[in-house]
C-alpha cells in the first residue's frame, strides 16, 4: 500500500514528459521544418533565422521530439555558425546564403535556452556543454552595463548611439533567464531579469503606455529613430515571456491586456498601434495575438485558429503560448 502511495505521489510530481501537443508539434513541423532542418519562415520570403531555428528547437524538445531537435541543431550550426565570435549569423536566405552576419541576441538566446532543455530532456551532455558556451558568449559579448543594470546588446554591432545603446525589450526573454543561470551561474542572468522589468516599468508610450519596438536609452526613454515608433511585431511577444516566465504583475502586464481588451468584442485584436497618433492596425485575423491576448484573460469571440491556415510567425506563437500554460520546457 504505501509503495501504491509513493508511486502516485512521484507520478503526481513529475514533469510532464511532453510539453507540447505531439500532433500541433508535428503539423507544425511538417509546415515549417525541411528535410535538412531549416525552420522557414514563408510569411518573409522563406528566409531562415537564429530566432526561428531556436524557436524550432525550443520546440522540438517541448515535444520530446530528439531527432528532428538534432536536424535543426545541425542545420543551425553548419549555416548559420560562420561568425568567429561563437554567435550565430541572424538571417539565411534560401538562393543567397547568409544574407547578414550580425547576430540577434534573441536568436542565440534561444537557441542556448533551447540546448539547455534538451540537455535535461534527451539526456544529452553535449548539449548541456554547447549551451553553456554559448550562454558564456552571450553575457560576454552582448551583455553591457547602464544605470539600469545590464542590458542586452540587440547585436553585436549597430546599436551603439552617441546619445546612449538602442534595445529591443522582447530580446528580453525572461523564462530562458533561470534556464541559463543554472548552466552558466553567474549574478548576470538575474541582474538582466531586473534590468528588464525595470525598463519595462518605465518604457510607457501612447495611449495605453506600451513600449516600443526598438527603444532608445538615454537621459529621456524614447523610441529609438530609424524604427517605426510603434508597439508591434517585436514587442507583442513582452507578454508571452512576462506569464511564461511568472511574472504576473498587474502594473506590467496591464497596458497589454487594456490595450486588446479595447478590440476584443470584434475578435480583430491589432497587431500594433502607432505613438504619435494612435492609429492601430491588424494582420488579419492574427492568430498570434489572439494567443497572446488569452494568455492575459481576455475572452475572444469566434473560432480558433488552425495551424494549417497560419503562417510562421503567428503559428509559431500559438504554440509557444501552449508552452508558457503548461510551464515547459522549463
Amino acid at each position: 500500500m504505501r509503495l501504491i502511495l509513493l508511486l502516485a505521489l512521484l507520478i503526481s510530481i513529475a514533469p510532464a514528459v511532453h510539453a507540447l501537443d505531439g500532433g500541433q508539434w508535428r503539423l507544425w513541423r511538417a509546415r515549417f521544418v525541411d528535410v535538412q532542418g531549416r525552420v522557414i519562415d514563408n510569411g518573409q520570403g522563406g528566409v531562415s533565422t537564429s530566432e526561428g531555428q531556436g524557436y524550432g528547437m525550443l520546440l522540438a524538445a517541448a515535444a520530446g521530439d530528439a531527432v528532428s531537435f538534432e536536424r535543426i541543431w545541425r542545420w543551425t550550426r553548419r549555416h548559420l555558425a560562420v561568425r568567429n565570435d561563437g554567435l550565430h549569423a541572424w538571417r539565411y536566405h534560401p538562393l543567397r546564403g547568409v544574407e547578414d552576419d550580425n547576430a540577434a541576441t534573441d536568436g542565440d538566446l534561444l537557441i542556448a535556452w533551447a540546448l539547455a532543455c534538451a540537455a535535461e530532456r534527451f539526456g544529452r551532455a553535449e548539449y548541456r556543454t554547447q549551451a553553456q558556451a554559448l550562454a558564456v558568449t552571450i553575457r560576454r559579448r552582448l551583455v553591457v552595463d547602464s544605470p539600469s543594470g545590464p542590458i542586452l546588446k540587440p547585436g553585436p554591432r549597430g546599436f551603439d548611439r552617441p546619445e546612449g545603446p538602442v534595445v529591443n525589450l522582447s530580446y528580453w526573454v525572461f523564462p530562458a533567464f533561470d534556464a541559463l543561470a543554472r548552466i552558466d551561474p553567474d549574478p548576470v542572468w538575474p541582474a538582466l531579469r531586473a534590468s528588464g522589468l525595470h525598463l519595462l516599468r518605465q518604457a510607457r508610450f501612447g495611449r495605453w503606455g506600451l513600449p516600443p519596438d526598438w527603444l532608445q536609452l538615454g537621459s529621456i526613454l524614447r523610441p529609438a529613430a530609424g524604427w517605426p515608433a510603434r508597439f508591434g511585431y517585436d514587442a507583442m511577444r513582452i507578454p508571452l515571456y512576462l506569464i511564461w516566465a511568472g511574472e504576473r504583475d498587474e502594473e506590467l502586464l496591464a497596458p497589454f491586456r487594456n490595450f486588446w481588451a479595447t478590440y476584443a468584442c470584434t475578435g480583430r485584436l491589432p497587431a500594433w498601434t502607432d505613438f504619435e497618433q494612435d492609429a492601430v492596425d491588424a494582420w488579419g485575423e492574427f492568430a498570434g495575438v489572439r494567443a497572446i491576448a488569452k494568455l492575459l484573460g481576455l475572452r475572444l469571440p469566434g473560432p480558433e485558429p488552425t495551424l494549417d491556415r497560419l503562417d510562421y510567425y503567428p503559428a509559431v506563437l500559438v504554440l509557444l503560448a501552449d508552452l508558457a500554460v503548461s510551464k515547459g520546457p522549463l
